[in-house]
C-alpha cells in the first residue's frame, strides 16, 4: 500500500513522517507537553500537509477498527495548529467534496439547536421536527462510503474504510437510537443519549475536514470527480437540493477504451466473428439477444441482483428504478469485504467461505419492520464442472406479496384494486363522496401515501421535480412515505409549497 499511495502524492519525506509520528504519540500518551511537543515539530518537522497524516496513518500504524473513535481531534488540532493549514478549500459549489461540507455546516445547526432544546423541558413535537430533519444525516455516511471510500482504496488509502467507516455507523446508530427513544417516550434516556451524539458527530465531522476530505482532493483526479457525480445522484444528498449536471465531454480515458472496442470489433468482424456489439446477437444458454436486449433485462427485473467472482471482487450490479439499497459504480472491482461495514465482515467472510467450500449453496436473510419487509439471499455460483465461480446476491422488497390474501385470477390494473366494502363509509379526508381524490384537491395536507396508491405511477417519475426525491425509494423513505404529506415534502425538497402541488398535479396529468 505504501508505494501505491506515493505514486498519487506529491514526494513524502520518511525520515520526517517518522519524526511527525513519534511527537503525536509522545503527547498522546503524555510523556510531552503541548508547548514541548509543538517546539519539536518547529524544530524538526516544519509545515506539513493533510495527506502527511493520512499517508502516516496508513503505512506507519496497525488498523484498529475503534482507533477513529479513540483519537481526540481537538488534540490533533493543537498540536498541528500552525504547522498545518486546514482551511476550507476553494472550490466550485458543484464540486463533491463541496456538497459533504455543505451538509456538514447543515448538521452543525441541528446540532446546536439540540444543545438549546435540552435546557428546557421536553415538548416532544419539537424534538419530532428537529429529528425529521438529523435522520436525514446519515445520507451523507451512505454516499462517502459508496462513492469516496472505494476511489481511495484504488489509490492504496484504505484506512477510511478499515476505521472511519466504524465511526460513521456507530454516529448513524445513535441517530437512530436517538429517534428510538424519541418515539417511545424515553425522555430521560433520550435527553442522556444527546451530549454522546453531539460529541461523536463533532468530532467525526472535524476528522472528515481535516484530513479525509484535504486528501481527497490530493489523491483524486479532477477527471474522477466528475465521473462520482452521477453516482453522488444516484445515492443522494443530505440536506441539500444539488440538481443534476449534464454529461460532459467524453474523457480521454473513455475514448480510449471506446477506439479499442471498436477496432478489436473491426478486427473479429473482418475474419467472421462476431464480438457481440450492442447490436448484434449473442448466443445465451436457451436463446439470442443483444446486448441492449440484456441490460434492459437486468434493468426491469424486479428484484436487485450482484455478482462477487471467484476472486471476490463486485463484477455487476442491476442498475433498476426500484433498487432497495443505494450502489454506484465505484464498487465495481471493488473487494466485496470492503464493500460491507467493519462489524459485519465476519458475516460476510463466513457467507463467502461457506459458499466457496460446498458446504452451503445458499444463504437467507431478511429485514422485517413495520409495513416493509426485504428478503436477501446469496447463491453459490458453480460452472458445469463445478467449480465455484462467485455468489450472486438476490434483493427484493416483498412487502406487497407478504399483503397479498385469497386469489386474483382476474386482471385487476395497479391502482384499480376492488376496495373492501367497508372502505364505502370509512373514507379517508383526502376522499369525496364520489369517489378517489381528483388531483384539484391536493392540498398541503394530502398523504404522500394517498396519492401513490391512487397513482401508482407517480413515485418514480417524482426525482423530476427533485432528484432529493430519490431517497423515497431507499429504506428510509419507505418508511417516511407512511407519514409524509405534500407540506413535509415541501419543507424536505426546499420546493414552494404552491410550486410543488403544481408539479405534481402535471405530472399525474400526464
Amino acid at each position: 500500500m505504501e508505494n501505491k499511495m506515493k505514486d498519487y502524492l506529491p514526494k513524502i519525506e520518511i525520515e520526517k513522517m517518522q519524526m511527525l509520528l513519534d511527537i503525536e504519540e509522545k503527547f498522546e500518551a503524555g510523556e510531552v507537553t503541548l508547548e514541548e511537543a509543538r517546539r519539536l515539530m518547529a524544530d524538526r518537522v516544519g509545515k506539513i500537509h493533510p495527506y502527511h497524516i493520512a499517508y502516516i496513518e496508513q503505512t506507519m500504524m496497525e488498523a484498529d477498527d475503534e482507533e477513529c473513535v479513540r483519537v481526540d481531534m481537538r488534540k490533533t488540532m493543537q498540536l498541528l495548529e500552525g504547522f498545518m493549514d486546514h482551511s476550507r478549500p476553494e472550490l466550485p459549489d458543484s464540486h463533491s467534496i463541496m456538497h459533504y461540507y455543505k451538509e456538514n455546516d447543515e448538521l452543525r445547526k441541528l446540532l446546536l439547536a439540540v444543545e438549546d432544546l435540552i435546557q428546557y423541558p421536553m415538548i416532544k413535537n419539537q424534538w419530532l421536527a428537529l429529528y425529521d430533519q438529523i435522520g436525514r444525516y446519515p445520507i451523507h455516511y451512505k454516499r462517502k462510503q459508496n462513492q469516496l471510500y472505494p476511489v481511495l482504496e484504488r489509490k492504496g488509502f484504505s484506512r477510511p474504510t478499515t476505521t472511519m467507516w466504524t465511526f460513521d455507523d456507530i454516529v448513524r446508530d445513535e441517530i437512530r437510537e436517538s429517534q428510538r427513544l424519541l418515539n417511545e417516550d424515553e425522555e430521560e434516556e433520550f435527553i442522556r443519549k444527546q451530549s454522546l451524539l453531539i460529541d461523536h458527530a463533532r468530532d467525526l465531522m472535524e476528522k472528515e475536514e481535516l484530513i479525509l476530505y484535504p486528501t481527497s482532493l490530493a489523491l483524486i483526479t479532477p477527471e474522477e470527480f466528475e465521473e462520482m457525480k452521477s453516482g453522488d445522484q444516484e445515492i443522494g444528498f443530505a440536506f441539500i437540493e444539488v440538481k443534476a449536471e449534464p454529461r460532459g465531454p467524453i474523457s480521454a480515458s473513455q475514448k480510449k477504451e471506446d477506439d479499442f472496442a471498436n477496432d478489436l470489433h473491426a478486427l473479429l468482424s473482418k475474419y467472421g466473428y462476431s464480438s457481440g456489439g450492442t447490436n448484434g446477437q449473442l448466443d445465451v444458454t436457451t436463446g439470442r439477444l443483444t446486448l441492449d436486449q440484456i441490460n434492459l433485462i437486468y434493468k426491469h427485473l424486479p428484484i436487485d441482483i450482484s455478482f462477487v467472482d471467484e476472486n471476490e471482487l463486485v463484477c455487476f450490479y442491476s442498475d433498476t428504478d426500484h433498487r432497495i439499497f443505494p450502489r454506484s459504480k465505484n464498487v465495481i472491482g471493488r473487494e466485496v469485504m470492503n464493500c460491507h461495514p467493519r462489524k459485519s465482515a465476519h458475516i460476510v467472510r463466513e457467507v463467502i467461505d461457506k459458499l466457496r467450500n460446498g458446504e452451503q449453496e445458499r444463504a437467507e436473510f431478511w429485514i422485517n419492520k413495520p409495513d416493509w419487509f426485504v428478503y436477501i439471499v446469496y447463491v453459490a455460483v458453480r460452472d458445469k464442472e463445478g467449480n465455484f465461480r462467485g455468489v450472486l446476491e438476490m434483493m427484493q422488497d416483498c412487502t406487497h406479496i407478504r399483503s397479498l390474501q385469497g386469489s386474483q385470477t382476474l386482471l385487476t390494473w395497479a391502482g384499480n384494486e376492488p376496495q373492501p366494502e367497508k372502505l364505502a363509509t370509512e373514507k379517508s379526508a383526502d376522499e369525496t363522496e364520489e369517489g378517489p381524490m381528483p388531483i384539484s384537491q391536493i392540498t398541503p395536507d394530502t398523504r404522500l401515501k394517498d396519492l401513490l396508491k391512487r397513482y401508482p405511477d407517480l413515485k418514480k417519475r417524482l426525482p423530476e421535480i427533485s432528484p432529493g426525491f430519490r431517497m423515497l425509494h431507499t429504506p428510509l423513505g419507505k418508511l417516511l412515505v407512511a407519514k409524509a404529506t405534500v407540506s413535509m415534502m415541501s419543507e424536505r425538497s426546499g420546493i414552494p409549497l404552491e410550486k410543488l402541488i403544481k408539479k405534481l398535479e402535471e405530472l399525474i396529468e400526464q
